[in-house]
């Protein structure tokens, strides 16, 4: 051990450092044990691990350099984070997983900062509204996620799609308004296109804004099987 590294020695300064450490372990543990609870992908231990590892550099550059220098080392951990947030972010079939991960990981290193920047209370109302955020809030969500969109701002168009032969239309069309309107299913509006050189495609748009998928999917499933119908399937979509 160097000389230097015994004079840099300080009880106080030990204490204070320890006190950092300790609210930081205990509020990503907190934080991270909500997250391991759901089984997500950045759980107990890496909540605590960016918690204190943010307490270290910050308390680290607040003895060092003093008020700039912590300052200074508090913007690095808000943009380095942002690289191991990156990892926990997953992209499956089109859908983005892991963000709300993510943006928990970045609430950990906040808290742990301000645990290492000696802002004990902040620190603590960091990590309640982190928890939260992540525990409050959740029923609300999936509140918001269960209701209809048909807002008077969003439409939902439900269109049903037939392709056929050219010569074959007249019937394809009697065949979709049938199976339709015996599945309670009335249309506002029929078009016909051309579909390549020899096929039209009958697209029938629903009244309805809400349906029940297998009940259409049931329907599809009948055209399908038609003789004078090559494809058939429908899909929702949504204008604002």
């Amino acid at each position: 051990m160097s000389i230097e590294a015994i004079q840099n020695i300080n009880l106080e300064s030990l204490l204070d450092t320890s006190i950092s450490l300790v609210t930081a372990f205990v509020l990503g543990g907190v934080i991270g044990y909500e997250r391991q609870y759901r089984q997500r992908t950045a759980g107990l231990r890496t909540n605590v691990l960016v918690a204190v590892g943010a307490a270290i550099f910050v308390d680290m550059a607040n003895r060092l350099a003093g008020h700039d220098g912590a300052v200074r080392v508090v913007a690095y951990v808000v943009s380095g984070i942002g690289f191991l947030g990156a990892g926990v972010i997953m992209r499956e079939e089109g859908n983005v997983r892991g963000l709300n991960t993510a943006a928990t990981l970045w609430g950990s290193a906040a808290v742990g900062a301000s645990a290492g920047a000696d802002l004990i209370i902040e620190a603590g109302l960091g990590s309640m509204f982190v928890l939260a955020a992540n525990t409050l809030l959740r029923p609300v969500v999936n509140r918001i996620n269960q209701q209809p969109i048909d807002t008077p701002a969003v439409e939902v168009t439900n269109t049903v799609y037939v392709i056929t032969p050219r010569h074959r239309q007249k019937e394809a069309l009697r065949l979709l308004s049938d199976m339709l309107e015996a599945s309670n299913h009335p249309t506002r509006d029929l078009v016909v296109h051309a579909f390549g050189a020899n096929d039209i495609e009958i697209e029938a748009v629903l009244m309805a804004t809400s349906v029940d998928g297998d009940e259409l999917d049931a329907v599809v499933a009948r055209l399908s099987a038609c003789e004078a119908v090559t494809q058939a399937f429908w899909s929702p979509s949504t204008t604002e």
